[in-house]
């Protein structure tokens, strides 16, 4: 039988339970048996013993409080050790916690039994598997990060470089210096995200009512060229919808949405924007079709439905990312499933002035 704290506790407690009335008989015995000892050593033939037993016997009270300060003093030491001794299951974990750290992500208690120091463990172990999916996370952010920014830095050093390296014509030049802008504004707009990104997950420094569906009017209002360019017909659907938030993310969320739905459309598609009904916004594109196992992957950061990293226009992969990130800061839900035309339907739901 392995002592859990559960039974060290309860055995404790007992012994406790069945001591108690006997201290008072323990403390009397021990009087009894110190003022036996001291009649004996008092009728001892030492001369001068007789006027030093005087006081005491005069005294009575004395060895009685004596007895009890005794008793006492034994009990607190007894109970001192029963409570080291019930915490001591504490103590031993203890030390496998204090081995847990970033250097040490995959350590783990893995405790046996049900008792509540095992409950205990498991929560201790089933957070470490949370910290350490966050911790490996955000590494692959990072190198992810680095590999998006590494590669269109290797483009520009290139074009550099073979500018450097010969003499080029107006019409070369031209064509070089067109692709050094191509490239540095996809950097501009990987560090922007990146920045958007960052400032979302710090979560939101107001929340005050804001009209939904007058963000989403001014964001497509400023996306109507770009869509007759990539022959894109837009319908919208916005009726009065008050949220709880704040407007720059707001509009930055409606924007990632919009320009996604552009972006990864065809020629010919449409893009359909609802502000209203259940979800609080919708979005759904018409467009190359999705598989439904790989929607969850998209609101990854850098994550693509095309493999390949410089493809889809230029675009950094941190379009859904940033959405779901603003969506948890107003304490919404997103949500995305294939279109029934191809293309993606997203939905998000956002909370309401009370």
């Amino acid at each position: 039988m392995s002592w859990t704290p559960r039974r060290r506790v309860l055995l404790v407690g007992l012994l406790a339970l069945l001591a108690g009335p006997l201290l008072p008989t323990v403390g009397r015995w021990l009087s009894r048996l110190i003022w036996a000892r001291g009649q004996q050593l008092c009728e001892l033939p030492v001369p001068g013993l007789m006027e030093v037993c005087a006081p005491a016997h005069r005294g009575g009270f004395v060895l009685p409080l004596v007895a009890t300060l005794v008793v006492v003093l034994a009990t607190l030491v007894a109970l001192w050790f029963g409570a080291a001794w019930c915490l001591r299951p504490v103590r031993d974990l203890a030390e496998p916690i204090g081995h847990l750290g970033p250097q040490n992500l995959g350590h783990r208690i893995r405790p046996r039994g049900r008792d509540e120091l095992a409950r205990l463990s498991r929560a201790i172990d089933e957070m470490m598997e949370r910290v350490s999916a966050g911790y490996e996370g955000q590494r692959r952010f990072a190198a992810n990060a680095s590999h998006e920014l590494r590669t269109p830095l290797a483009v520009q050093r290139t074009l550099i470089e073979v500018g450097m390296a010969r003499s080029l014509t107006a019409e070369q030049l031209e064509l070089l210096t067109g692709q050094l802008l191509e490239t540095n504004e996809r950097n501009e707009r990987l560090i922007e995200g990146l920045l958007a990104l960052s400032e979302s997950d710090q979560g939101l420094r107001s929340r005050t009512p804001q009209r939904l569906d007058e963000i989403a009017a001014a964001v497509l209002a400023g996306y109507r060229d770009r869509a007759r360019e990539a022959a894109v017909t837009i319908d919208t659907h916005l009726a009065p919808r008050v949220v709880v938030g704040e407007r720059v993310l707001l509009e930055r969320l409606v924007t990632n949405l919009v320009e996604n739905g552009i972006k990864y459309n065809r020629r010919g598609g449409s893009l359909t924007v609802t502000v209203g009904g259940t979800s609080a916004l919708s979005v759904v594109n018409t467009g190359q079709p999705v598989p439904a196992e790989a929607v969850a992957g998209l609101f990854e950061p850098f994550r693509r439905l095309a493999r390949d990293r410089t493809s889809q226009g230029g675009g950094a992969g941190l379009g859904l990312a940033i959405a779901r990130s603003i969506t948890q800061a107003h304490d919404g839900i997103i949500a995305a499933r294939p279109g029934e035309q191809g293309g993606l339907r997203v939905d998000v739901q956002l909370p309401t002035p009370p």
